[in-house]
């Protein structure tokens, strides 16, 4: 009785061949590959965008916030520099025009306080040459006389460059191309295994 039952089991396995699984997984697996490839070169036009874009400055803002967007939701779409620099997004111009527009403010303020500086420098080094007594004067003068604003204040460069990180797995055709491949692969494996299974028992 015991035999009887296996060798049904057997005749009703045998038509779910092993090919049905091959093909999906094969069908499944390729289409991931291409779509996770798809990913990757997308996020690497959108990171080209933010770069051309904060070279043109324009509206890096808006351009970041779709290449994070699309990249928290892709797999395989995290970035890597071409040239091993890290993080792999930065906004050099951006950085660079803040920095000269803080020299440029610096100046500006410290315009009225140079002239004084140097007024205040003649009369007290009525016979000096500027290079050897009022140059210290002149520089202690501004460095004593320079209120906060007049002084350079520091840009961090951090907030400047960024790296954003792809999900191990997300919910786009590459993703559930993945989720049906290995699960193809699985139930291969449970086949295989489940008709060796049974001609072990059927053979003993």
């Amino acid at each position: 009785m015991h035999k009887r039952k296996l060798h049904h089991l057997m005749v009703i396995l045998r038509p779910v061949s092993y090919w049905y699984f091959i093909i999906v997984a094969l069908i499944s697996g390729f289409i991931a590959a291409y779509t996770l490839r798809q990913n990757n070169l997308t996020a690497l036009r959108l990171r080209d965008k933010v770069l051309q874009v904060d070279k043109e400055n324009g509206d890096v803002e808006s351009a970041l916030r779709e290449l994070r967007e699309y990249t928290y939701s892709h797999m395989n779409s995290q970035l890597s520099s071409d040239t091993g620099i890290y993080p792999p997004i930065q906004l050099k111009y951006r950085y660079e025009r803040l920095v000269i527009a803080e020299q440029e403010r610096v100046r500006e303020s410290n315009k009225d306080i140079y002239a004084a500086a140097q007024q205040d420098c003649e009369r007290r080094f009525p016979s000096g040459f500027s290079g050897s007594n009022r140059l210290p004067c002149i520089m202690e003068y501004i460095d004593t006389h320079a209120t906060p604003d007049a002084r350079p204040q520091p840009i961090p460069e951090g907030l400047y460059k960024f790296d954003f990180v792809s999900p191990v797995w997300s919910p786009d055709i590459a993703g559930w191309s993945l989720v049906i491949a290995s699960v193809a692969m699985f139930f291969l494996i449970i086949r295989i295994a489940a008709q060796i299974w049974l001609r072990h028992q059927l053979e003993t």
